[in-house]
């Protein structure tokens, strides 16, 4: 019988694994290689360097796994950024350690004062005061770590209390923004995503936190899908990508209901003007932005 995937990070198999690096990026160009390493690697990582003002990334994937994929994705992200395609350096790493370090680099985290993200391989006792999301480390985009999340959930966390019916989270990734929204609201979340691999992990997210009712995973390339429903949404997370954001800003007013409330982010503090513009030019005001660390959030309505 073959082996279920994803499996959880603590039964898998150890494979050859290799880290991947890329050095002296500008601010601006992080959320996009960041995405291009995401395409191939189970974990990514940046870092920031204080005296040249420059970040460097790094992933973690199965040894020349989606070769062509990632230098598909590397170049598009240095299109998208305006720079020249920065040299990729590769390395050996050994397998098990990687998988013990990043387990223990996963602990239980709360976030803000209604959630607590706990990994699977944590005992999962009954918690009181809190909501409690189960994921996998490593196993999709959005395990609680990243800035950008942390920000959606203390954003949602401060409007829940309209109590939204018609939910979207566009670009799900491990659907833990959907997660929050079902089990906290009780209600029917729409959870889309362009990769199938993040629509099926978003599924056994659901089943793994029992909203498996609630949460429907979606394959959907952006608004191109007949899934999605014009004027229909009170509430739209979206955290992906600057560019992407300003690109969609049109498509996402079209799509939120009349004082409905969209969650932005994936961007970083430099980017955050360029994309309320473009959602302001929409009709859509803000109400309210997050930032943590070089990371921002936006809270707007209709």
């Amino acid at each position: 019988m073959p082996a279920e995937w994803p499996m959880p990070l603590s039964r898998r198999r150890a494979e050859p694994l290799e880290v991947l690096a890329i050095e002296g990026l500008p601010e601006a160009a992080v959320p996009a290689f960041e995405a291009a390493f995401q395409t191939v690697c189970a974990t990514v990582a940046y870092f920031r360097d204080e005296p040249s003002e420059t970040w460097r990334i790094e992933g973690v994937r199965e040894a020349g796994a989606g070769d062509d994929e990632l230098e598909g994705a590397l170049a598009l992200a240095a299109l998208v950024s305006g720079i020249e395609q920065p040299v990729l350096q590769t390395g050996p790493i050994e397998a098990e350690g990687w998988l013990a370090r990043t387990i223990q680099s996963f602990p239980e985290a709360p976030i803000g004062r209604r959630f607590l993200i706990r990994p699977t391989h944590l005992p999962n006792p009954v918690t009181y005061g809190r909501i409690v999301l189960r994921l996998d480390a490593g196993m999709a985009f959005g395990s609680g770590e990243h800035a950008s999340t942390q920000g959606c959930l203390m954003a949602f966390e401060a409007m829940a209390h309209r109590r939204p019916r018609r939910i979207l989270d566009l670009g799900t990734g491990s659907a833990i923004l959907a997660l929050a929204a079902a089990k906290w609201l009780k209600r029917p979340v729409l959870a889309t995503d362009i990769d199938p691999w993040s629509v099926r992990v978003a599924a056994e997210n659901a089943a793994l936190n029992e909203v498996q009712r609630l949460l429907r995973p979606r394959l959907a390339d952006g608004w191109k899908s007949r899934v999605m429903r014009p004027g229909r949404y009170d509430l739209i997370f979206a955290n992906i990508l600057a560019r992407p954001l300003c690109a969609m800003a049109r498509e996402l007013a079209l799509h939120l209901a009349p004082g409905g409330t969209a969650i932005l982010a994936g961007l970083l503090g430099t980017q955050a003007r360029l994309v309320l513009a473009a959602h302001r030019r929409q009709g859509l005001v803000l109400e309210r932005r997050i930032d943590i660390g070089a990371w921002t959030t936006l809270v707007l309505r209709r």
